[in-house]
C-alpha cells in the first residue's frame, strides 16, 4: 500500500489541535514546552517533500497529539489548589 501525504488543511489542522490541546495544561512550563515542541517538530517538517517521510511524520504527529491529550487529562486529575506559591496561604 502505497503512503498517502496529507494536505496542508490537514497538516495544520493537526498543528491546531495539539497548540489547543497544549492549552490545557494548568503547568506554565509544561504548557511552554508542548506549543514549543509542536511548533518546532513542524517547522522541521515543513520542507518534506518525499510522500513516505511526510506521511510517516504525519502519524507520528497524531501519535503525539493522542499522548498529550492523555497526559492533559492526567495532569488535570493532580493538578495542584493553588497555581502559584503567590497564591499560597500563610499560615
Amino acid at each position: 500500500m502505497a503512503a498517502v501525504a496529507p494536505t496542508r488543511g490537514e497538516v495544520l489542522s493537526l498543528l491546531r489541535s495539539l497548540l489547543r490541546t497544549a492549552r490545557q495544561f494548568s503547568d506554565y512550563n509544561i504548557r511552554e514546552y508542548t506549543c514549543r515542541r509542536a511548533t518546532d517538530a513542524f517547522r522541521e517538517n515543513r520542507a518534506l517533500r518525499d510522500v513516505a517521510v511526510a506521511a510517516a511524520a504525519y502519524a507520528d504527529g497524531k501519535k503525539q497529539l493522542e499522548v498529550a491529550k492523555r497526559q492533559a487529562v492526567v495532569y488535570s486529575l493532580y493538578a495542584p489548589k493553588a497555581k502559584s506559591i503567590m497564591e499560597m496561604k500563610l499560615q
